[in-house]
């Protein structure tokens, strides 16, 4: 037992004891600080590469075939670059002390969860909206949708806002504490690696995963693999957020009616789930670039959405972390006490 030691008289692992003080150091900073403005955030640098490579690809890649290639290229290596890049970070930082690499490693880790970041977008929308300044509700909610916002109503402003914090429930919290689950779980691998390699897949798609030129051809490979690494953790989201509502066989009905008919494998069935235990409607008609397109309608219209509807999905999200982050924990205690 050379990397273990003793707890009430079980031995215990100290590498899985470390990915598990590791994932709630994580929670704990996202919960408490999200993402500071000052500091250089790993979503930052990707954003960089992603817009550098893609200025040039479409300088020297005239040819379909070729920016598709470029595209491939690219995903390939940001995804598995910002993994291996985090996980030298990590070593080195733990060659120097092994407290050091526990701090790096949460901090990383920490940049991939945007529960506060959603919640704090959400409120910097809703604030000026309960107190009547619709101008400024519009044009905050401007930076985080890619919708027009200048002649939006009150309604359609609060649906913006809820499908937003729905959409990106399972893409920016769920989805990253997933694959740091599996590769806290993976000895040698961590839990930051994997989650900042499925955070650069979500920055790829986010930036160049559309169907509209320039990006047809050069966001194809990130699209299609955004879209397989988020299926399972976005079915595993919806049947946790199933089980807390209490009515899970009404919630997963209502998703595999309406969700299946959204062009996104994905952000149809996170949006719908929450729609479903709300009791209200989602999707519909939204201008881009005064180019009217038409969502499908998810969940039934029982109730208007309001401020305190916004709220409520946050808080689910939260109930979600916070059960997968306890089974994690328990996880990874039980893997440690069986390898030590």
């Amino acid at each position: 037992m050379d990397s273990g030691f003793w707890i009430l008289g079980f031995g215990v692992d100290f590498c899985q004891m470390t990915s598990t003080v590791i994932l709630i150091i994580a929670a704990i900073l996202d919960y408490l600080i999200a993402d500071p403005i000052n500091w250089l955030h790993p979503v930052q640098v990707m954003g960089w590469i992603i817009s550098g490579f893609s200025k040039l690809s479409w300088r020297f890649c005239q040819t379909s075939s070729m920016q598709r290639l470029a595209g491939i290229f690219l995903g390939i290596v940001l995804i598995i670059g910002s993994s291996a890049i985090a996980y030298l970070i990590i070593q080195l930082a733990r060659l120097v002390n092994p407290l050091l690499g526990i701090v790096i490693e949460s901090i990383l880790l920490a940049s991939c969860f945007a529960a506060k970041s959603l919640r704090n977008a959400a409120e910097t929308v809703l604030e000026p909206l309960i107190s009547g300044d619709i101008e400024r509700s519009r044009l905050n909610l401007s930076q985080f949708v890619g919708r027009d916002t200048e002649n939006l109503s009150t309604s359609e402003i609060l649906r913006a806002v809820l499908e937003t914090v729905t959409e990106n429930a399972t893409d920016g919290v769920m989805a990253p504490l997933f694959y740091a689950i599996i590769g806290g779980l993976i000895p040698g691998v961590g839990s930051a690696p994997l989650a900042l390699a499925y955070k650069a897949s979500s920055t790829l798609d986010s930036m160049v995963g559309y169907k509209e030129a320039p990006y047809t051809d050069l966001g194809w490979f990130s699209a299609k693999t955004e879209d397989f690494l988020t299926w399972f953790p976005c079915r595993l989201t919806v049947v946790t957020l199933a089980l807390i509502s209490g009515k899970p066989m009404q919630v997963w009905q209502l998703c595999d009616r309406d969700a299946t008919k959204d062009p996104s494998p994905n952000s149809g069935w996170s949006e719908c789930a929450y729609a479903a235990i709300l009791g209200v409607q989602m999707g519909g008609s939204n201008s881009y670039k005064g180019v009217i397109k038409h969502k499908p309608l998810l969940g039934d219209n029982n109730y208007p959405i309001q401020p305190e509807t916004i709220h409520q999905a946050l808080q689910l999200t939260q109930y979600c972390f916070l059960l997968w982050l306890g089974v994690a924990a328990s996880l990874l205690l039980i893997t440690a006490i069986r390898q030590a």
